[in-house]
């Protein structure tokens, strides 16, 4: 996308990966008829021709006049995710696609995780000499307290790889900070609980000058569930709670002038929740 221009604050999305999804790979509940309903205003930026989702794996980088900080931090590359595609042993040129928007890991000073799953947390580390250090030194790490005890006490042997390789090494680096969900992080910079598709999911609020946005997380892994609140993914820890809590946000930001930062949203990424046949749509705005 084209930077947001959110006051006196700016955002860009720095890209991963990006590519087409099979719809019920994400939302078993998805069909092409219902997909069809929505092609006037999904194509060509969310669904392509051959009816499947269009998404992204990208960090925000947002700059004030005096912080940079990241929202999100992808896939990572060197993970071993057990053969799970598409986040086994990624190799990309992620910090350097970083470093050419004009962001050096050196630089950053807050890195926010709205949750913990695989595709949030990668870039938090890097692999140095056969171990995982923090790829951004100089940075404070945020996690929502509720979240990281959460997946903490999960056993399964995929919980364990992620956080072994990227969120255990920030806390033994002494970077990482246990905030509540609501922590504000500085003037016109704060979280927004929203629970559901993990205990502890945070999305992110801006706000400056009169201006306003919202970086989503995952209450929102593509413009469809707008329209379709009950789509729920594979992925969320509380079906039923992921659905209120996506109903709650789109009946508090549809119609208003909020610039709505998609954490999976597909170029062009930023727009507003507009009302539509009696439920909402995503409405893209000037950002691109």
């Amino acid at each position: 996308m084209r930077e947001a221009i959110v006051g006196r604050l700016r955002v860009d999305a720095v890209v991963e990966t990006a590519g087409p999804t099979r719809p019920t790979w994400l939302f078993p509940a998805a069909t092409a008829e219902g997909l069809e309903r929505h092609r006037a205003w999904l194509a060509p930026h969310f669904l392509d021709a051959a009816g499947r989702l269009l998404q992204s794996v990208h960090t925000f980088v947002v700059r004030t006049p005096d912080l940079t900080l990241l929202v999100d931090t992808c896939i990572g590359n060197d993970k071993d995710r057990g053969g799970r595609r598409p986040f086994h042993m990624l190799r990309t040129g992620f910090l350097d696609t970083l470093r050419a928007a004009g962001v050096a890991p050196e630089t950053v000073d807050v890195v926010i995780c709205t949750h913990l799953h695989v595709d949030h947390v990668g870039w938090n580390t890097r692999r140095d000499d056969g171990r995982w250090v923090p790829t951004f030194p100089r940075a404070r790490y945020l996690f929502a307290r509720r979240e990281w005890e959460h997946w903490s006490s999960e056993d399964d042997e995929g919980t364990r790889r992620i956080m072994a390789d990227s969120v255990a090494p920030v806390l033994d680096a002494g970077l990482a900070d246990l905030v509540s969900m609501d922590h504000r992080i500085s003037d016109g910079i704060w979280l927004e609980p929203t629970p559901g598709h993990t205990p502890g999911h945070v999305s992110v609020r801006l706000a400056s000058g009169g201006d306003d946005a919202v970086i989503t997380g995952d209450l929102l892994h593509h413009p469809v569930q707008i329209a379709e609140p009950t789509w729920q993914t594979t992925f969320d820890s509380d079906p039923d709670e992921a659905i209120e809590t996506r109903r709650g946000f789109c009946e508090r930001y549809g119609d208003r002038p909020v610039t709505v930062l998609g954490t999976h949203f597909h170029d062009p990424t930023a727009g507003r929740i507009v009302s539509a046949g009696g439920g909402f749509r995503f409405a893209v705005d000037g950002t691109r």
